[in-house]
């Protein structure tokens, strides 16, 4: 006899929707979690960096629930600037906060800062 003979942990995991073994299972993922703009609201912010640098700062935004690459590539484009995402706070070179807010707002993002 198994330590674990007729528990729960001796069987394998299956599918909770057909029943399958996790590893055979067809199923489609589930959706992901996708929040609508409208009910967000992003913070804008200019910040000094090394050197005499200006960045324009978006954060407030959480990473789940959003595309933040995507949404970053859109900025960057719209202001014609370099940029970067790091830990759900995008990054935008230079002085662009005017045009950031503006196209945060055509999105339906709610803007602050």
């Amino acid at each position: 006899m198994r330590l674990f003979e007729g528990t729960p942990l001796d069987r394998p995991p299956r599918c909770e929707e057909c029943g399958e073994l996790e590893e055979e299972c067809t199923c489609p993922p589930p959706p992901p979690l996708v929040i609508p703009p409208e009910k967000q609201t992003a913070r804008l912010a200019i910040e000094k960096r090394k050197k005499g640098k200006v960045v324009t700062v978006v954060t407030g935004m959480p990473e789940e629930g959003n595309d933040l690459p995507a949404l970053l590539t859109r900025l960057k484009s719209v202001c014609g600037a370099g940029g970067t995402l790091k830990d759900a706070v995008l990054e935008i070179q230079g002085r662009h906060l005017d045009r950031v807010r503006a196209e945060l707002q055509k999105i339906g993002y709610r803007v602050k800062g």
